[in-house]
C-alpha cells in the first residue's frame, strides 16, 4: 500500500468512525423522543429548525435543507406534522408560488417539551460513545467544537 493508499484508508475509517457514532446517536434519540413524545429524530429537528426563527418562518426549501431532506419528502414530512397540528403553512405575499412553515402553539409547545430529552439523550449518548476507544476521538472534536460553534453564532 502506497502513501496515497494509506491517506484514503485513514479517510475511510474517520468516516466509519463518524458513521457509527451517528447511528449510535440517532438510535438513542429516536428511542427517547419516540417513547417520551412520539417524535421522529427529522421532526424535531423540523421543529428545532423552525423554533430558531423567533417568529419568523422558512421557506419549504430552507426547511428541507435544515432537515437534509429531499423536497418530496420535505412535502410529506410538513403534511403530517400539519396533520398533527404542529405547524402551518402560508403563503408568500411577494412571490404566490413561495410557501413558508411556522410552528403553531402546539408545535411550540411540543419542541419546548422535547428540547430536554433531546438534550439529555444526546448528552447520555455521547458520554457512552467518549467511553469506547474508537468513538472517543470524534467525541473529543465534536464537543471541541461546541464552543467554537456557539461563539459563532453571537
Amino acid at each position: 500500500m502506497g502513501i496515497g493508499d494509506d491517506a484514503v484508508e485513514v479517510r475511510a475509517q474517520g468516516w466509519r468512525t463518524l458513521a457509527a457514532l451517528h447511528t449510535m446517536i440517532e438510535a438513542e434519540l429516536e428511542r427517547a423522543l419516540g417513547d417520551e413524545v412520539e417524535l421522529s429524530v427529522v421532526e424535531y429537528t423540523v421543529l428545532d429548525a423552525l423554533s430558531r426563527q423567533d417568529g419568523w418562518h422558512m421557506r419549504m426549501q430552507q426547511l428541507a435543507r435544515a432537515a437534509a431532506l429531499s423536497p418530496s419528502a420535505t412535502t410529506r414530512l410538513v403534511n403530517r406534522l400539519e396533520d398533527r397540528g404542529l405547524l402551518t403553512r402560508i403563503l408568500c405575499a411577494d412571490d404566490r408560488r413561495g410557501i413558508y412553515t411556522e410552528l403553531t402553539a402546539a408545535g411550540r409547545d411540543l419542541y419546548r417539551r422535547a428540547k430536554p430529552i433531546h438534550d439529555r439523550s444526546l448528552e447520555q449518548v455521547l458520554a457512552e460513545a467518549g467511553e469506547r476507544p474508537e468513538l472517543a476521538p470524534v467525541v473529543d472534536a465534536l464537543q471541541g467544537a461546541a464552543p467554537l460553534a456557539l461563539s459563532g453564532s453571537n
